[in-house]
């Protein structure tokens, strides 16, 4: 798990600290002045972040919609469903978008809720090929994976590619006019496809390293 910074843990504790001296969620505007924070921009910034990251949720159709995520007891571990295989390297064919209806799998893998920390849509991928290798997710290891359609530049996404019908494990860049999907492997090069023909199935939250 990732250290907080101490800008997005004062603001964890002062969101913390507002519900339970008001009974309410703070605004934007209140998180500024509360965290002497430069602007509303830089606390949406800080706020993003620590929704992708598990720590709270929002809801924007909702006035003061800020909550934090209750965090989960040390020890304890959760059963995600391993969905099936994902390739590293040349794209690999699956059936159909149906693959990923994680209801349908009866193999499942136990891990800490320290790595999922609260998310919703958790499922995991057995890695087939070595393009990630140097991001040190090799051929037999499983990444834990958050199924999400959007992605930051950079993250390492799994993503369906429409028309070869095929999926591949890459860190995902827009440019103009494509989608760069690019290995950890410098001795392998990019992916370059058209954007409607890129879809985002989840985003890798932690490797699970296959020991021989």
């Amino acid at each position: 798990m990732k250290a907080l910074s101490p800008k997005k843990r004062s603001i964890i504790d002062f969101i913390a600290r507002f519900g339970w001296e008001l009974g309410y969620p703070p605004s934007v505007r209140d998180i500024v002045a509360g965290c002497g924070l430069s602007s509303t921009s830089v606390a949406d910034y800080n706020l993003k972040i620590l929704e992708r990251e598990g720590y709270i949720r929002r809801h924007r159709e909702v006035a003061r919609g800020i909550e934090l995520v209750p965090r989960p007891t040390p020890g304890h571990r959760l059963k995600v469903p391993i969905i099936g295989q994902i390739a590293a390297g040349e794209p690999i064919p699956v059936p159909d978008a149906d693959t990923w209806d994680t209801t349908a799998s009866s193999e499942t893998l136990e891990v800490s809720q320290d790595l999922t920390r609260g998310r919703q849509g958790i499922y995991a991928l057995k890695v087939k090929g070595s393009s990630m290798m140097d991001a040190l997710i090799n051929d037999g290891d499983i990444v834990l994976m958050q199924y999400v359609s959007v992605v930051e530049n950079g993250e390492m996404a799994a993503v369906w590619l429409k028309a070869e019908k095929e999926v591949t494990l890459k860190k995902v860049y827009v440019e103009p006019d494509r989608i760069r999907l690019q290995p950890a492997n410098s001795r392998m090069k990019p992916l370059y496809v058209a954007p409607d023909n890129v879809e985002v199935q989840g985003r890798v939250l932690a490797v699970i390293r296959q020991l021989a």
